[in-house]
């Protein structure tokens, strides 16, 4: 599962509110797919952009992100790498293409079912669902941290 950051969060979230308000969406377009509208919020790139530097690697972003060196830095490469820095890894980008993880699924308001890839309202869906469940665990983790500095805090103390 991925990292919860506050810019996934945030990202999942600005991807889901552009496509409720009609941004161009098409799933066989690398840029303005699943993901391809991720990578537009958290790297400000056009879809055109997108589309242009994933002509470098090969396949659909699934392969895009098992193939990522983030070593030479191909235009394809920098995109996944974007996806990674917020806190995805190649698992996570693939569910995120195909709206296919059984975590997120079960997490569903009304509860599990599958979605569509390709339909703008499950996307739409999925990403919020995906960025509740993120916040969800950042904020237990904030509180765990806090716990743990109060404790930590109280036995300096002895």
């Amino acid at each position: 599962m991925a990292n919860p950051t506050t810019e996934l969060i945030s990202a999942l979230r600005e991807a889901a509110g552009r496509l409720s308000n009609g941004a161009v969406y098409a799933w066989g377009n690398h840029g303005a797919c699943n993901c391809g509208q991720l990578v537009q919020v958290i790297g400000g790139l056009s879809r055109e952009e997108i589309l242009s530097y994933t002509k470098t690697g090969v396949g659909e972003w699934t392969e895009l992100a098992e193939d990522y060196c983030g070593i030479t830095d191909a235009p394809v490469s920098m995109l996944v790498g974007k996806l990674q820095q917020i806190g995805l890894t190649p698992s996570d980008i693939h569910h995120l293409e195909y709206l296919n993880d059984r975590f997120v699924l079960n997490h569903l308001p009304g509860g599990f079912r599958w979605l569509q890839r390709n339909n703008r309202e499950d996307v739409i869906l999925y990403f919020e669902t995906f960025a509740s469940i993120l916040e969800e665990e950042f904020l237990l983790r904030v509180q765990l941290r806090e716990l743990l500095n109060e404790c930590y805090e109280e036995k300096m103390e002895y």
